[in-house]
């Protein structure tokens, strides 16, 4: 049988996109079909350039079109939508997501760095602000201590670190001096970070926030329509309790919590041992109770530390397969579950506040 642009889009009418469920064409994933002879070429536009199904629905494309003739030569091209659009703000940021927790201690800004170094590897543009205005550590984490901020009148040239672009306060105030700030002088510094940086065009912003439910994450709720929350645990009860909060903050500010993250699940040691210092499962158990997905669980191991404390990346998460194979675990599933939340709608969230 003869292939044609109807019999093509047919077939792909009958592909679902693994996360949404829809069919790619009713998606309008599908941006082009050409025809010559045998030879079928498709051009699929992914929600982004990290979709962790991208080699499943590349097969399945395949699969579709020789269903209708076995004969056809198929190359799929795959492309990712374009960048920009997420908020007037930020016109090149397409998805911003905070990672929060409800206490301090459960490697939050760790979970963050690997985040987005987990999206940059799987071929997005990322964007990482440390949004710890009181306790901001991303300075020392991203071997940033013998560099000088620059900027172009009032707005800050980002640092490239890894193929990420990076802003910290810890790089625009004295060391040395302690972060005493009431509230609206807090909201003010995070705004001018987020929004007078030169983030330029990102598929990402990953947004570390500080630990707890104060001014930050207020401000940044009320800034920007948010693709969503991750939120790290610890496995043991307290940080449960702790992480629960964090929960119902997001979901009263109307963010989408997009999943949990279990950091220090197993520590690893140097002969490949495993010892479940905090117990295990906390995050799971949390999950369930609120109905939320589990992005996934990140092990400690000696090169995480030694990574971030000399600000080596590269160590961070390369110094051992289990590192490297969760962080690229955690990218995925969080790309996932922004994909899902992006065609859901995004809502800006009000704030209410009573007496």
């Amino acid at each position: 049988m003869s292939l044609t642009q109807q019999s093509v889009l047919e077939a792909l009418g009958k592909v679902p996109d693994p996360d949404l469920g829809s069919d790619l064409v009713s998606l309008n994933m599908v941006k082009g079909v050409s025809i010559d002879g045998a030879d079928v070429q498709v051009q699929i536009e992914l929600t982004t350039p990290a979709c962790p199904m991208k080699d499943r629905i590349k097969a399945d494309v395949v699969e579709a079109i020789q269903g209708v003739d076995a004969d056809a030569l198929v190359e799929v091209v795959l492309t990712a939508r374009a960048r920009g659009g997420a908020s007037e703000q930020l016109p090149g940021v397409t998805h911003v997501i905070a990672v929060g927790a409800g206490k301090g201690g459960v490697g939050k800004s760790t979970v963050a760095t690997l985040l987005a170094l987990g999206l940059s590897r799987a071929g997005a543009s990322v964007g990482l602000l440390d949004g710890d205005i009181y306790g901001p550590s991303l300075g020392t984490m991203l071997g940033l201590d013998d560099l000088q901020a620059t900027a172009s009148g009032n707005i800050l040239d980002p640092f490239d670190v890894s193929g990420l672009k990076a802003m910290t306060i810890a790089k625009l105030v004295d060391p040395e001096k302690a972060m005493i700030w009431r509230g609206p002088m807090a909201h003010k510094a995070f705004q001018q970070l987020l929004l007078q940086t030169n983030w330029g065009e990102l598929d990402y912003l990953i947004v570390d926030l500080p630990p707890g439910t104060g001014d930050v994450p207020l401000s940044l709720a009320q800034t920007l329509p948010l693709a969503g929350s991750v939120i790290v645990c610890t496995p043991q009860k307290v940080a449960q309790l702790d992480a629960r909060r964090a929960v119902g903050m997001f979901r009263q500010l109307e963010v989408p919590v997009l999943g949990v993250v279990e950091n220090m699940s197993v520590f690893i040691d140097d002969v490949g041992g495993e010892h479940d210092l905090f117990g295990r499962g906390g995050a799971k158990a949390l999950a369930e109770e609120l109905a939320l997905p589990v992005l996934g669980e990140l092990p400690m191991h000696t090169c995480v530390r030694a990574g971030g404390d000399a600000g080596d990346l590269d160590l961070m998460i390369d110094g051992h397969r289990a590192i490297t194979d969760a962080v690229g675990q955690l990218a995925g599933a969080l790309a996932q579950q922004v994909a899902i939340a992006t065609a859901s709608g995004m809502v800006q969230p009000t704030i209410s506040v009573k007496g």
